[in-house]
């Protein structure tokens, strides 16, 4: 008998580990980038690498894999079936690949850093999340940030999305919706128009006024929220005016040309200077909620944890103030009625 161990088997079929590892990492992330993008040319813009490189990379990996990955026409690049399962079977293995380097590079550098790209709706981006971005840029100096709003709902992965600020939760187990503040939703109107118009006392004398709608990025015009006896009743007023704005609708009524349906965030400082007055208290709706979104990681990078946390202490120091200046309007001015 030899005194020496026995030698391993060679890599082949039986190794699944070892067989696979021939497979060009280097392909891989191209494909992944391709996929993500939409594009080899903003592949490439993404890697840092020239677009015939990101194109050999997956030509050599889809003649490793003997199989076609993308449907490729001079004007649109998508994915086949089979790059379809490749995909799925390969981004959470290059993520968590991608998020242990992001780790070990944290602990090395030190303070968090790095590029940060948030998601608003605009007019809690305008108002809310916008005015907070100095005093964390000033506490954290080493991360770059990238405001988008939009109002429709984002996609996180082809977005390149890291948090999203959204009104009402998302509907996806992958990701996580922390809620920050009570989505409260008030009629209001300019004291100016309250003299010549009057108030609504019922929702069903919205058909007597002039009411502002809000049509949002899927086309479709958002109704009005209501409680009625104990009911959550949605209504859809005849609009004189129509926006896809709601920095715009507010702005129409302070004109004095409507009433509207708007957030308190929006409107509680309005309300609390008398700029405005509000009505329908007794049929305010129950609250919703404005949400910040992320995506489901065990492991979240430091620059996303630190910008997490920094919001929802800041944002819920905001809602304080400004609900209760809401609300005590409201109160007031029910009691008048």
């Amino acid at each position: 008998m030899s005194d020496y161990p026995a030698r391993p088997p060679a890599a082949g079929a039986d190794d699944p580990f070892a067989s696979s590892f021939a497979t060009s990492y280097a392909g891989v992330v191209s494909f992944l980038a391709v996929a993500t993008e939409g594009s080899f040319s903003r592949a490439s813009d993404r890697l840092g690498i020239g677009r015939s490189s990101v194109s050999r990379n997956v030509q050599k990996l889809e003649a490793q894999l003997n199989v076609r990955l993308f449907q490729r026409t001079t004007r649109n690049t998508s994915l086949t079936r089979e790059g379809e399962l490749f995909y799925e079977k390969c981004q959470p293995g290059i993520e968590r690949i991608a998020q242990a380097l992001e780790d070990m590079r944290e602990l090395r550098s030190g303070p968090p850093s790095g590029h940060l790209r948030i998601g608003s709706t605009p007019a809690f981006g305008r108002k809310i999340v916008a005015p907070l971005l100095r005093g964390f840029h000033a506490q954290y100096p080493g991360i770059a940030l990238e405001l988008l709003l939009n109002d429709r709902p984002c996609d996180f992965t082809a977005d390149r999305i890291d948090v999203s600020f959204r009104d009402g939760r998302m509907e996806d187990s992958g990701i996580v919706a922390r809620q920050l503040i009570p989505m409260q939703m008030i009629v209001c109107a300019s004291p100016a128009y309250a003299r010549i118009h009057g108030l609504p006392r019922h929702v069903d004398e919205l058909a007597d006024h002039r009411c502002i709608n809000f049509r949002a990025s899927s086309g479709r015009v958002r109704e009005w929220h209501f409680k009625v006896d104990g009911l959550a009743q949605r209504r859809q007023p005849v609009a004189l005016h129509t926006f896809n704005d709601a920095d715009l609708i507010l702005q129409a009524v302070l004109d004095g040309l409507g009433i509207a349906q708007l957030p308190a965030y929006q409107v509680c400082d309005l309300l609390g200077e008398g700029r405005l007055v509000s009505c329908l208290a007794q049929h305010a709706p129950d609250d919703g909620g404005h949400y910040l979104c992320y995506l489901c990681r065990k492991h979240l990078p430091a620059r996303i944890r630190v910008f997490i946390d920094y919001m929802t202490e800041h944002t819920r120091k905001l809602d304080v103030q400004g609900l209760a200046t809401t609300m005590t309007t409201m109160t007031a001015l029910s009691e008048v009625e």
